[in-house]
């Protein structure tokens, strides 16, 4: 057994390297704390799925300006990109780009921690608690000893459907991110992305740059898609906190976007956005999933102006077309899918005939389905379990896991886009960094040292 000061020694465990993972690893770093990284795969680390693709047309989604990594150093991107005018702290960057920041930021972070880091390059499989410590063993035999675990594992697959599962492989890819996804193309004439968010559009760009001259037809519940950043950056009017809720606060961002424009009326709740989301009843949070969800995705999660344009110019050239409707059924008809589906508002169905199907409907955020052991190894245990929406790890405020219990773990934690049961917005780069910033702090019994830019 390891004494208690013993186990203030130890490492925090970090189970994720990808942009959560990573820069809590900076910021535990920055603080003295012992970190051990631990992280499935090389490529992705300090990178994550989102910032380790290598396709220069995958761009961000916020302008250079509010990339920092860190929120008490606003101007950290600005500088590593050697920006410095109005349009240059605009642009949109590559992604790939971004993963470059990451990964130097880290083997910076390294560089001054010495002793105290360690990346391990390797699978978690499960994790024992005692009363002082953790112990975490390795897929290859290895047991990391630790005074505490953090679940940053990013965001899991797609949800799957179960109407195309029986479709073979190459003809369906169940996940967008797949390296042979856009790949093989020549003699394809129509494919069907499932999902219209902004992987969708990247699945888009991705066709069109490897060389696909046909079409693609998207289809959504909603037929909604995205809208597209301002040209260039906001200026918003701060607002205090709101006090409205439901249907009242729908209202009055209703009003100040009919005198300020949308863009202004949702940036200007980017501060409150969580708090707004704790104040409200879970049978209020479930309404707003329910009936607003997909209105407030496309209008909070924006395509950089470019991209936008290039789908506009897709769509008017013929080659790209958005459909609303439901999925009923895929077979297999020659080589290629038959895809049934109902039109939004209509009784009957139409089938689609295709040649390659990508399910871009987002993560799948079903714990039971998330196919991890460390995972499924944490539930059995009754120590991790899904929040009220399933949309991810029941955690309270502060990133500590709930078991099935209900009380909450000083010794598991979790961060990023899991959490966001709790904290809803939790998948951008301003959120996150924020929130590791402050679980940084927690876990190194630091007190409050700088405001946070948002």
């Amino acid at each position: 057994m390891t004494s208690r000061n013993a186990a203030q020694d130890l490492p925090i465990a970090i189970v994720g390297g990808g942009f959560s993972g990573t820069l809590l690893a900076i910021n535990l770093l920055r603080y003295g704390v012992k970190v051990a990284l631990i992280e499935r795969s090389s490529a992705q680390l300090a990178k994550g799925v989102a910032f380790g693709t290598r396709r220069p047309e995958h761009l961000l989604n916020v302008r250079a300006a509010n990339m920092s990594a860190f929120p008490d150093d606003a101007g950290h991107f600005l500088r590593w990109m050697e920006f410095s005018d109005k349009d240059e702290a605009n642009r949109f960057v590559p992604r790939l780009t971004y993963g470059v920041y990451l990964r130097e930021a880290l083997v910076e972070a390294l560089a001054k921690a010495g002793p105290n880091a360690q990346i391990i390059n390797g699978e978690a499989l499960s994790v024992d608690f005692g009363v002082d410590a953790a112990r975490v063993r390795l897929a290859d035999g290895d047991v990391l000893e630790c005074r505490s675990v953090v679940l940053a594992l990013g965001n899991f697959p797609p949800v799957p459907h179960p109407v195309l599962q029986g479709l073979p492989e190459g003809l369906y890819y169940p996940d967008p991110w797949d390296a042979p996804a856009v790949t093989g193309l020549d003699g394809l004439d129509h494919v069907l992305v499932v999902g219209s968010g902004l992987t969708a559009a990247d699945v888009v760009l991705s066709l069109e740059s490897s060389g696909f001259k046909g079409k693609v037809t998207v289809l959504s519940r909603r037929g909604l898609r995205p809208h597209s950043h301002a040209e260039s950056g906001p200026v918003v009017t701060p607002v205090q906190d709101p006090d409205k809720r439901g249907s009242q606060l729908v209202r009055e961002v209703r009003r100040r976007a009919a005198e300020l424009g949308w863009r202004a009326a949702v940036d200007g709740l980017r501060p409150h956005t969580q708090n707004i989301w704790r104040r409200h009843s879970v049978t209020a949070q479930a309404s707003f999933l329910r009936h607003l969800r997909p209105y407030w995705d496309i209008h909070r999660h924006r395509l950089a102006p470019a991209v936008a344009q290039r789908l506009e110019d897709l769509e008017a050239s013929g080659r790209l077309r958005y459909l609303a409707g439901k999925l009923g059924g895929a077979e297999e008809r020659g080589g290629r899918a038959a895809v049934s589906y109902r039109p939004r508002g209509e009784s009957g169905t139409q089938v689609l005939e295709v040649d390659r199907i990508y399910n871009c409907a987002g993560p799948d955020c079903d714990l039971s389905r998330v196919d991890l052991p460390l995972v499924q190894g944490l539930l059995e245990q009754g120590r991790i379990t899904g929040d009220a929406h399933a949309l991810g790890v029941d955690v309270d405020h502060l990133g500590r896991v709930r078991g099935t219990d209900g009380a909450v773990q000083d010794n598991l934690l979790a961060v990023g886009p899991i959490t966001k049961g709790e904290a809803w917005e939790i998948v951008a780069v301003p959120d996150i960094r924020r929130q590791v910033w402050g679980l940084a702090r927690f876990l190194a019994d630091e007190h409050w040292v700088g405001g946070e830019g948002l």
